[in-house]
This record gives C-alpha cells, structure tokens and sequence, in this order.
C-alpha cells in the first residue's frame, strides 16, 4: 500500500522514464522528489510549478546525491547513456553514475531501490552503450539494499521518431517485415514502477522484463496506416559498412538472435499489470499527438519531435 507520507526520489525526471515515473507516482497519492541537475532550468521548473519538490543532484558528485535522498523512502535510478543524440557522456560515465547513485541510496537507508536497465542486460552484446546496464545491475545487487530491476523493451515512442521516415509514409526499423519485436509505452514504465515501490514485499529482488506488445513490422506497419488513415509501408533499415552503421547493424543481430527482439511474457505481464498499452491503443491515445507530428512532412519548415 502507499504510504503517502512516504518521499520518492526520481532520477531523471525530467526525461522520459523518469517524467513518467513522476506522474505514475503522484498518481498514486506519493510525495515525488525530482532530482535534477539544474533547478532553474524551464523543464525543472515546470516540475516545481506542478507541485513537484525538486532538488539538486549531479551524478558526478555523490555527496549531492546523498543530500537529494536524505529521509527518502525510495530511489528510482535511471542514467543518461552514450546511445543517446546529445546526452554527452560515456560509457564510463554511465556505469560511475549508476553506481553512484546506487552507492548513496544505501548510504543514506533508502528502503528500496529500483534501477531501470535494458532488456539485453544479463548477456555481453558488443554495443557498448547496452552493456553498461549489467555492470550496473551487478553493483546493484552487491549493495545491502532492497532493489527491483527493470528492464523495458524497445519504447513505442522511438517508433514515431523522425528517423524512422513516416513524414514520407514508411517505417524503418530493426526487425525484419515478417519478425516480431516487444515494445513499450514509456507511460506504463512509470506505472510499473509505481505498482513496484507500492508492493515492495512482492517486488523486491526481482528482475523484471517489461514490455507491452509485439508486433511484426508488417503489423506496426498495418496499425500505423489505420491510425493515420494512410497506407505505410514497412522495410527494414538498410546498413552499409560505415562505423554508425556497424552499430546499427549489431543491432539488427540482437534482434534476430532474440536479445533485442524480447522475451517478456506478455500474458503474465499483463494479468500482473493490467492498464499495460498495446501498441494500437497507445496510437489511440498517449502517441496520437506524436504520430500527428512525424507524418507532417519535413518540407513543410515543421520538424518532426
């Protein structure tokens, strides 16, 4: 049960994972604590100006890390990473600042932890920028702590990208037309991860692989067009032998041999978490204004988000 008397403090709340894990738990009747790099700045004080606490916390600093968790009932952990445009660190960068937070969180008797991985943690995949959350998760589960580990799959919001080219009313993606791949609303990370700290008897020590549906290329494709009422079609991105592309196409490897691809099970997730989105109701809803927006075509001055 949630006790609201009870703070949680959130890593990267002003990103994705961690702006939905605010919303799922104050949702839930919470008290949230954004912690941030810079306070002052526009997202973080959209926060404040939501009735969300924020306080500082620079990952290369772990003495501000422990004065953000001080009384906190919980800690959820999530870090910037190379593979990410703009993030501006690296890989070494990503594993120090995991393991810093989740150093400080024990340090200050935080009561339960949960870190947010990757779904191809627990396996070496020569991406440098994935095999990062197992060096991680291996310092996580060495601390005198309770912590719950997600990894989610692939968010559904990266399929809308600009990159994946639906301003010219065709997907591009990892997985082969006739290949199914797992999937997630980033919305309903938040909301596991709400359900995770209001249970942490059930979910404490737990690994969990999270996803929301998967789907074909072919499918994402067929209900990509009845979303937009236009035909989309599907192919699979093209590589060639420059450096990016050999990312890419390790990728692409990850997903043919399963890693990538996700092995969640789906039913039991759902039965475990019912309000859980597939793909075409999260088109109907939390992603109908970003499909709005990636099929505007670029020439138009309006960039795709």
């Amino acid at each position: 049960m949630t006790d609201i008397n009870k703070t949680v403090a959130v890593l990267g709340a002003t990103g994705q994972q961690g702006g939905s894990v605010v919303a799922a738990l104050r949702a839930d009747g919470w008290k949230v604590r954004a912690v941030v790099r810079d306070p002052s700045g526009r997202r973080s004080r959209s926060l404040s100006a939501a009735g969300v606490e924020t306080v500082r916390g620079d990952l290369g600093d772990p003495e501000s890390l422990r004065v953000a968790f001080s009384d906190a009932h919980g800690v959820f952990s999530v870090q910037p990473n190379s593979g990410q445009a703009g993030a501006g660190v690296t890989n070494e960068d990503e594993v120090r600042f995991g393991a810093a937070v989740a150093e400080a969180a024990e340090r200050c008797g935080v009561a339960h932890l949960v870190y947010s991985s990757a779904v191809t943690a627990g396996s070496t995949t020569g991406v440098d920028h994935l095999d990062t959350k197992s060096r991680i998760e291996a310092r996580v589960r060495s601390l005198d702590i309770a912590t719950t580990i997600i990894r989610p799959a692939t968010f559904m919001e990266l399929l809308v990208a600009p990159e994946t080219g639906l301003d010219r009313r065709r997907l591009s993606f990892l997985m082969r037309p006739d290949q199914a791949m797992q999937f997630i609303a980033v919305r309903d990370i938040g909301r596991i991860a709400a359900v995770v700290f209001g249970s942490p008897d059930r979910y404490a020590s737990r690994t969990m692989e999270i996803a929301g549906d998967a789907l074909t290329g072919d499918a994402l494709a067929e209900n990509l067009s009845r979303a937009a009422g236009r035909t989309i079609s599907y192919s699979r991105l093209p590589t060639t032998q420059s450096a990016k592309d050999e990312v890419l196409g390790r990728l692409q490897a990850l997903v043919d041999d399963g890693r990538l691809a996700g092995n969640a099970d789906l039913d039991a997730l759902r039965a475990e978490f019912p309000f859980l989105l597939r793909f075409d109701r999260w088109l109907a809803g939390p992603g109908a204004g970003l499909l709005d927006e990636a099929l505007r075509p670029s020439d138009t001055g309006v960039a795709p988000r």
